[in-house]
């Protein structure tokens, strides 16, 4: 029970820090909060906070507290009591408290002690409370209403809290806060707040607690009271004393009864039901408070909405894919058994073929669960953008196309760390280092980065792409021969130029900075996507920018395959890398100097591989001519691979190997995975890209 109430703290506190760096990004760009953004951020933090006390993260609870505080103010009088001058500061502080929280969030994940020392953050935010506050904006008259002021002036009220205000007011509610709470007189003016969204005729005591921080330390030791002209009003607000923050308990009190008053037994019948329930609510009800108000008018409407989501562990929707799959796979052993053949089964055969279809339908609704937008990945770019604009100087912006493109969760939890690496290489190494040097290229001052998701059938397609001055290809030639990773004497193709720049430990940064020139990034990039079996491509142009391209299957769990086969053995080929098969004779065959064999297809000449040399197997046909040629491209490869047979198409089941054999290597060699066909035998899965590697590592 405990590991679920935290997955479900980590995800909700994710999920809103999201949020809030959205909000604050778009803040930050407007320089300044618009209403709906200061409720929304006093409900994430409020939410936070609460979430984080009943985890007892104090760390956590501490900064969210003092933030709610913070945007109470700001809520209450509008940004204008924030000065020009101190709105850096605030989205600074912000910006610092979210990845504070990020941060804070990684080590409950890795379940690491959280921080102890907070009080550089804490201090700051107390700071700008403190600049806000002394900052003379809206008149205290606000605090209370019209016809509360005459009756709220009587100065030792505090001193005797449960004395009479005021003679109509004799119905009153006495309040106590969280103890250590901090600052009781903000939470007795929030509290005033929500009762004014019930009832707006009261008076309360102390009467200045907007204005005097010294009376927090009276209603932490002798509790807040608001008085009502009749029960019936006093008990219309027990929703709102409820829903305010940090409400530890509160009772009915009358005029009539001693200071120190217990729940009143002669009070009307509505005050008995009013007391017990609210009390026990209170602690446990932390977030509805920013949201009271618009629930009354639409509560029903947004409850409707969110019960029609619910969390799954992704842990769950693993079995569930595995559970499919293994229907997949059984389906197909029994409809296609070698005891049925030769048999004329009519019934059989039509019920087969419903069979299908619905095993079909299942796989598809089971791989649709776990389809996520790629916007949340998107997003977070929108920070680095913002935080490298800043340290290094750049003016920059971000452009997003596409990002409620739905790639599997596993696959956008693998691209985040790639697409965050190109997007800092583009601002780093590809926009300009000041604007008159984009300006003298005829280019908008502000350097842009634009970020774009698509989808092709069976794969997606995340091009990052910058407006800056390209990459210097003689340059990046230069260094790689240095390293000794390329000939000093062989002409490159642009193409392997830029490959190079995937290299392991290639940097063409002379020195070490925050975002990179530690020859970590692009070879790590290949390493994570080729992982999810995608691919990635460069291109560039001098003095226009470079296009970073990332090609990612949509799911990896079952794909579309050809089978093939070579001897006894079967393979599976992607059919998003087949370009056609073809049949050949001998002459079509051109061999080169270094023995190697070349077929002409449509006027380009594309290299033979043959399956049976690459995988040293004993079996197989050896003649061009009694195979076939499998026209295969993947990323910037693209050659024939020789098999035997083409034996058809099917749906598969993709099934990792064991970590046993994995252990050899084998996936150096074009082997990712094996699946089980229909009639129970194995089928090895080739990747492409990598089969042609080990073809020219062998040769």
């Amino acid at each position: 029970m405990g590991d679920s109430i935290l997955d479900m703290y980590l995800y909700e506190t994710n999920t809103l820090l999201e949020q809030l760096d959205g909000i604050l990004l778009a803040a930050e760009e407007a320089d300044t909060f618009s209403e709906d953004s200061v409720n929304e951020i006093f409900r994430i933090m409020h939410t936070i906070k609460g979430s984080s006390a009943m985890m007892e993260f104090t760390s956590l609870m501490t900064v969210a507290h003092r933030i709610e505080d913070l945007f109470f103010l700001v809520r209450e009088k509008g940004m204008d009591i924030v000065p020009e001058q101190t709105r850096p500061d605030l989205f600074d502080m912000l910006f610092q408290a979210v990845d504070f929280f990020r941060s804070e969030i990684e080590k409950v994940e890795n379940e690491e002690p959280l921080s102890q020392s907070i009080d550089h953050i804490v201090n700051k935010i107390n700071s700008l409370i403190d600049k806000i506050q002394g900052n003379p904006s809206a008149p205290e008259a606000e605090a209370a209403p019209e016809e509360t002021a005459p009756a709220v002036a009587a100065p030792d009220a505090s001193a005797a809290p449960a004395a009479i205000v005021s003679e109509d007011y004799l119905y009153g509610v006495h309040v106590f806060f969280d103890e250590g709470s901090g600052m009781e007189n903000l939470r007795a003016f929030m509290l005033i707040n929500n009762v004014k969204d019930y009832c707006g005729d009261f008076v309360y005591s102390p009467d200045n607690v907007e204005t005097d921080p010294s009376t927090s330390d009276i209603i932490a030791d002798q509790g807040f009271f608001v008085w009502f002209r009749t029960a019936e009003e006093r008990n219309s607000v027990i929703p709102g004393v409820k829903n305010a923050g940090s409400v530890r308990e509160y009772q009915p009190v009358d005029a009539a009864k001693p200071a120190k008053a217990e729940p009143a037994p002669e009070a009307p019948k509505a005050d008995a039901p009013a007391q017990p329930a609210p009390k026990a609510d209170a602690p446990a009800q932390p977030a509805p408070k920013a949201d009271a108000p618009a629930a009354k008018a639409s509560g029903a409407g947004q409850q409707h909405a969110k019960e029609s989501l619910i969390s799954v562990n992704l842990a769950k929707l693993d079995q569930l894919m595995a559970v499919v799959s293994e229907i997949v796979i059984t389906e197909s052993m029994v409809t296609s058994s070698p005891d049925l053949k030769g048999l004329r089964l009519d019934n059989f055969t039509k019920s087969a073929r419903d069979l299908r279809k619905l095993t079909d339908d299942l796989q598809d609704v089971s791989m649709s669960l776990r389809m996520v937008p790629v916007s949340g990945t998107f997003q977070k770019m929108n920070r680095i953008v913002r935080d490298m604009s800043k340290k290094l100087g750049k003016k920059a912006k971000l452009t997003l196309i596409g990002e409620d493109t739905e790639v599997d969760k596993t696959i956008v939890d693998a691209i985040g760390d790639p697409i965050m690496h190109i997007v800092r290489n583009s601002m780093d190494h590809g926009l300009e280092e000041n604007e008159a040097d984009r300006i003298a290229a005829g280019k908008d001052p502000v350097g842009e980065v634009i970020l774009s998701a698509r989808h092709t059938g069976s794969e997606v397609i995340i091009e990052i792409k910058d407006d800056g001055q390209g990459v210097d290809t003689q340059a990046v030639l230069n260094k790689a021969i240095r390293q000794g990773l390329a000939a000093p004497d062989h002409d490159y193709s642009q193409k392997e130029i830029l490959n190079f720049l995937m290299m392991p430990g290639f940097s063409t940064n002379t020195e070490v900075t925050e975002y990179s020139g530690r020859g970590v990034g692009m070879d790590v990039v290949k390493k994570n996507v080729a992982d999810v079996g995608g691919t990635v491509s460069i291109s560039s142009e001098w003095g226009k920018g470079m296009t970073t391209t990332l090609k990612i299957p949509l799911t990896m769990a079952i794909m579309d395959g050809m089978e093939v086969s070579v001897g006894e053995s079967m393979f599976t080929i992607p059919i998003n890398s087949i370009q056609s098969s073809l049949k050949v004779t001998a002459e079509d065959v051109i061999h080169d100097p270094a023995r190697g064999e070349m077929v002409k297809i449509r006027d380009n000449f594309y290299p033979i591989i043959r399956a049976k040399e690459v995988f040293c197997m004993e079996q197989g046909r050896d003649s061009i001519e009694d195979g076939i040629l499998m026209w295969v491209e993947a990323g910037e490869h693209s050659y024939c691979l020789f098999v035997d047979e083409l034996i058809g198409e099917h749906q598969i089941v993709v099934k990792p190997l064991p970590n046993y054999v994995n252990s050899f290597g084998v996936k150096n060699y074009g082997i990712t995975g094996c699946s089980i066909l229909g009639d129970g035998s194995i089928s090895i899965i080739l990747d492409v890209v990598n089969v042609y590697t080990a073809a020219h590592s062998a040769f």
